[in-house]
């Protein structure tokens, strides 16, 4: 929608690009907090609360009349978003034994990403149709409606008690490897994510439709939910190092493929792309998040998410004049060689980290 929003709002295509960055970054900002929120008060507590105001923030964003006012309700209701994701995975993690941990991450996975894609089409169209600001509605009243269902979702145990509220953080910041995962998920969400966010705009400037960028991007979501059936069945069988190296392959090809053309014909080989490249190496990265350092599992995997956001709004904000500019295969150029590091050092590092006793 961001093309929309910037002509409807009479603003740069920057400064709205910029407010989807505000999203993520306090999406990402927020990790830490709610990692300790969840671990006072119980993670379906702290879903339900965040959702709540997430959903009432994301009804203020259809009202936004500049993008300084959207990108202010946008960034609170990413801060209020953060709590939901992370803590569905922290879920698993205290639910789901460890050999079955990356079938049902992979699982949860496919929900996310159907439910993405979903609104990449209905986005799309709603704003071709009818305006932007709807989209916002449906989400808002999606978010209020899950702060009820979820009611009816067990409270795991709570098995973390930490003796002050830091001493989670300085377990993380004395172990290595969980410091080495929390940087592969910042180049991570720089990458994927910030591939995903503006494949609609870079479609878009192709000289398609709204709604046929946002449908071509929706195919997103059925390559994940294709994906996971295969990465499941592979991960019974090759090492957590092998998926990552088959995922960073796959954003690589992506990327430049993108770099050579974004007509929605290669945009939906590339969605293909980005679904195998999501599935693999993000669900082996997420399940690896769980395992590191079980003793501060919440926090670890809510600084995990904030990296993986934090890297995203970055990525959106040191590319917002190029996307103004309409310079997208400079952009899928600069994309495609960070993946390089990614993938070199997360297969590298997989490979060599045992899980601990």
């Amino acid at each position: 929608m961001l093309i929309a929003i910037a002509a409807d709002l009479d603003t740069s295509l920057s400064s709205v690009v910029q407010a989807a960055g505000a999203y993520f970054l306090a999406y990402g900002l927020m990790q830490p907090v709610w990692g300790m929120v969840s671990d006072s008060i119980g993670l379906v507590r702290t879903m339900r609360l965040a959702l709540l105001c997430a959903g009432l923030a994301s009804l203020a964003g259809a009202f936004a009349w500049s993008a300084l006012a959207l990108g202010i309700a946008r960034g609170v209701a990413g801060g209020f978003y953060g709590a939901a994701y992370p803590a569905s995975l922290i879920y698993l993690g205290d639910t789901v034994p460890a050999d079955w941990r990356q079938r049902d991450v992979a699982r949860l996975m496919v929900g996310v990403a159907l439910g993405t894609g979903l609104s990449f089409f209905g986005a799309g169209l709603v704003a071709q149709l009818w305006s932007w600001r709807a989209a916002f509605v449906i989400t808002g009243a999606a978010g209020l409606v899950l702060a009820v269902v979820l009611r009816r979702l067990p409270e795991p145990p709570r098995t973390r008690a930490h003796r002050t509220v830091l001493s989670p953080l300085l377990a993380v910041a004395r172990s290595r490897a969980t410091l080495l995962v929390l940087g592969l998920a910042f180049l991570e969400g720089a990458v994927l994510l910030g591939v995903l966010t503006l494949l609609p705009a870079a479609v878009e400037a192709s000289g398609a439709t709204t709604a046929v960028a946002g449908a071509v991007t929706a195919v997103y979501g059925l390559a994940v939910f294709v994906a996971a059936g295969l990465v499941g069945r592979l991960s019974r069988r090759l090492h957590p190092s092998w998926l990552i190296g088959i995922g960073a392959g796959s954003a690589l090809t992506a990327c430049a493929v993108l770099a050579v053309s974004r007509t929605p014909a290669v945009a939906l080989g590339v969605t293909v792309l980005l679904g195998l490249a999501w599935t693999a190496m993000h669900s082996s990265l997420q399940t690896w998040a769980t395992e590191v350092l079980p003793a501060a599992r919440a926090t670890v995997v809510s600084l995990f998410a904030g990296s993986l956001f934090i890297g995203s709004a970055l990525a959106a904000v040191a590319v917002a004049d190029l996307a103004d500019a309409g310079s997208y295969r400079l952009i899928f150029v600069l994309t495609g060689i960070a993946a390089v590091p990614l993938g070199v050092i997360a297969v590298w590092g997989r490979a060599r980290w045992r899980r601990p006793a």
